[in-house]
């Protein structure tokens, strides 16, 4: 088997693989070396330590400091850019003569540099960061948040019609993909559904004792769908009610503590997750940001029985046959009291499994390796 060299620029260290975009990043580094890709891993660094699980994958691994505050600001560049700049991730990267895959637009910082002009350059679309962006600023009611958020969405929406040195984009949204095929026609565009850890279906037929939301809980976009099922949904209903998740704040602990039918689990490690959610009778998770494709979905639809999302949560996917859609509290409400009994059998168990390999498997690996095979022989 030929081998295929491949620079990654990683926007965190993907290990501890525990939140949607570093998700995607470990267990495609992961397939990839499995498959025989030779990988160069450059990882921008910030409250996440240096992992030796990723020596087991890659070739290299080097961590760069992200260079965070005032200092990080590049006039007419968005933050998340110019944070991550690094003269000895240039130096590294035309010292090694191999394709560049950029995680996200924001490690895209060398995209343009004349000195990789004859590398291929491929940007794994994350997001369309500026409409991601633009919605955290309707979002915050903090004066310095909304300023921000407002000038990162500017910058971000040049900075993503900027991007005619990259040779390809692979999105891992449907909707992304067809945005960037329409921005950027001559370059190769292709949707490759996010790499995660499920290669197999774990859920268990029968019945649940509970409802389950999850998600990192200091984070503005699961903060507000928390906060709206326990103040519109869980709070007009009975049954038994988990929120389960990363660094709850004073609202969601005030608003579970009024609750008798509720339990707040804070900062459960993976296992515990995974239990969580296997043995949830019905995982719910309302988002109301559409934005990319979000991986705690996907680990629900593996392990979990019913799950009841709104149509945000289902942007740019292909899962509508195999979720359950409430748009309104009073939907959700209806529909946690249709399911909440139903037990999940062993037909719906094997329905799910069709409907989730026939795109979401990890199995993209070979693609592409096989993409990249092509490239290194030109």
């Amino acid at each position: 088997m030929r081998l295929i060299k491949l620079h990654i620029i990683a926007f965190d260290v993907p290990f501890p693989p525990d939140y949607g975009g570093v998700i995607d990043i470990f267990y495609k580094i992961k397939s990839l070396a499995i498959s025989g890709c030779e990988i160069y891993l450059h990882c921008f660094q910030y409250g996440r330590d240096e992992s030796l699980e990723l020596n087991k994958y890659c070739k290299e691994v080097w961590y760069y400091p992200r260079i965070t505050g005032y200092t990080g600001f590049k006039l007419g560049q968005p933050y998340i850019v110019s944070s991550r700049k690094n003269n000895l991730l240039l130096q590294r990267l035309l010292s090694i003569d191999c394709p560049i895959l950029f995680e996200g637009v924001h490690t895209t910082f060398y995209l343009n540099h004349p000195e990789l002009r004859n590398r291929f350059k491929i940007i794994r679309i994350h997001n369309l960061e500026y409409d991601y962006y633009k919605q955290l600023y309707y979002k915050t009611n903090k004066l310095i948040e909304k300023l921000f958020f407002i000038r990162e969405s500017i910058v971000l929406k040049k900075a993503e019609h900027n991007l005619y040195n990259a040779n390809a984009f692979w999105a891992l949204s449907l909707k992304d993909h067809e945005y960037f095929k329409r921005l950027y026609p001559k370059a190769q565009n292709m949707f490759i559904p996010p790499f995660h850890n499920n290669n197999q279906i774990s859920i268990i037929p029968g019945i649940g004792s509970y409802c389950l939301y999850h998600g990192n809980l200091s984070h503005p976009e699961n903060k507000e769908a928390a906060l709206f099922l326990l103040r519109n949904v869980f709070n007009k209903i009975n049954t038994p009610i988990i929120i389960a998740g990363k660094n709850p704040g004073s609202e969601i602990i005030n608003a579970c503590n009024k609750l008798t039918n509720c339990n707040l689990i804070a900062n459960p490690d993976a296992d515990k997750m995974n239990y969580l959610i296997i043995n949830a009778q019905i995982n719910i998770l309302p988002t109301f940001q559409k934005s990319g494709m979000k991986l705690k979905l996907l680990n629900a639809l593996f392990a979990g029985r019913h799950i009841i999302v709104n149509e945000n949560m289902l942007y740019g996917t292909t899962l509508h046959s195999i979720c359950k859609i409430a748009n309104t509290a009073a939907d959700f409400i209806d529909t946690i009291y249709e399911l909440f009994n139903k037990p999940f059998l062993n037909n719906d168990i094997l329905f799910r499994e069709k409907e989730l390999f026939a795109y979401f498997n990890n199995t993209n690996a070979d693609k592409i390796r096989s993409l990249l095979s092509v490239i290194n022989t030109k």
